[in-house]
Parts: structure tokens; sequence; C-alpha cells
């Protein structure tokens, strides 16, 4: 798992995590590892990989630099986006293999980011029933039909796994955004926020940093400049 420094976003929008999967496709080749699973959320990406040729360290030290690279020069900033180390544990029988990838691929469910693992778009679901891209799904399926992989993903469980649950912020749709920003504010739209005071608009704007809104969704939405929102970030 990979968590954005002082719980920053890491994705912004989806070009971010369109970016980010083709860094995996880059350096699953470079690295010859084998990935199994991915989901990725607001301000934190869970991997299962499977390690062959260089270790974990040199994976990561891989990924973070090509993608920090281009999202430094995409957002204009300088310095460090992700925690300096990774989190990871083995997974060393078939059976953990199992709840890990369901642990993954439930993580926007229970988030309560969807109503079903399908139909989140950045995690590697998809792959496993027929839209297959970067991820090596034969292990699994070699395990478990799709049918039998549909139901054992949709189970209810209380599966854990990295020895913690996982309480950070999550990415928001655009529509939680906008709820979140009525609720708060009670401004429904971007002219009725920008009216309000400005010592308002900044009050408003740290709490929607604490709820996870990210930067660009919080100037699209309530027509604050990006760059005076990412002062509250």
């Amino acid at each position: 798992m990979l968590r954005g420094i002082n719980k920053q976003q890491i994705f912004e929008d989806d070009e971010d995590c369109e970016k980010f999967l083709w860094v995996l496709k880059d350096t699953k080749e470079q690295s010859g590892y084998k990935l199994l699973a991915y989901c990725l959320m607001g301000n934190h990406i869970h991997l299962l990989i499977k390690v062959e040729k260089e270790p974990l360290e040199q994976i990561f030290k891989r990924i973070g630099g090509k993608f920090v690279y281009w999202h430094n020069i995409k957002y204009q900033r300088i310095g460090h986006l992700f925690q300096d180390r990774f989190k990871s544990e083995p997974v060393e029988d078939d059976s953990y293999l199992l709840t890990v990838l369901r642990y993954i691929h439930q993580n926007p469910v229970k988030a309560k980011i969807c109503k079903n693992v399908e139909d989140y778009k950045f995690s590697s679901y998809r792959e496993y029933i027929g839209n297959k891209w970067i991820v090596d799904t034969d292990f699994i399926l070699d395990i478990m039909s799709i049918e039998q992989f549909k139901v054992f993903n949709s189970e209810d469980n209380s599966d854990k796994c990295l020895e913690m649950e996982d309480k950070s912020f999550v990415r928001l749709t655009d529509e939680q955004a906008k709820r979140i920003i009525e609720m708060s504010s009670g401004c429904s739209n971007a002219s009725e926020f920008q009216q309000l005071s400005e010592c308002d608009k900044e009050e408003y704007l740290n709490e929607f940093k604490n709820k996870g809104l990210s930067i660009r969704q919080v100037s699209r939405l309530t027509g604050v400049s990006f760059g005076l929102v990412r002062k509250f970030y």
C-alpha cells in the first residue's frame, strides 16, 4: 500500500489514475513483476504484486519516480508525493491471497464510493471479468471460475489486511463532493458560494479538505481558484 504524504490526495482526476496505470504497465515490463490486483483510491493505492526479478524496494522506486515526476509537472509542485516507505505484508498461501484480492476490490464499496465492486472504474475487478489489460489474471482464474470469482468478490465479510483497517480518505465522486459542499455551506452552486464572506469561504475550504474533497473538485464546484484552494491543502 502506498499513501500520499501527510494524507495528501494523489489522484485529483481520472487522468491521474490513468497515468498511474500506464506507469504500472511500464514498470511491470522493466521490473518483471506480476500484478494480481490493484485499486486506486483518493490518497492511497493498493497493489497485490508477485515479486520475480526485482525486490519490492526497487519496484516502488521505479513506480514512484515515474509517477511523481509526471504529477509534479502537471500540478506545478515540487517534493515528495508518497510517504517515504510503502506498507507491505507477505501473502503465503492461496486462502490469504484470495482474501487480499477481495479486500482490495471491495475497498471502494466499504468506503461507500459505490454500491457494487463492478461499478468502480479504477480497480482490477473489471480486468478479471473481461477487460484484461495489465493484470495477470491467470493464476486466480486457475483457482476459481469467473462466476465463482464474481460471487466471492461480492460476498459480505469482515476482511482486514495489513494488520489494520484503512481509515484514510477515499476518492469522492463529484456528486458526493457536491452533497458535502451543500450540506456544509448551504450553497447549491458555485455562484452562491462566491457570495459568501472571505472568512466563511476559508472556513469551508478547510472543512472540505478534512472531508476528503480533492483540490480540483473544490475549485471546480465552488469557483474558487485552484491556487487559492491549494493553500488549504
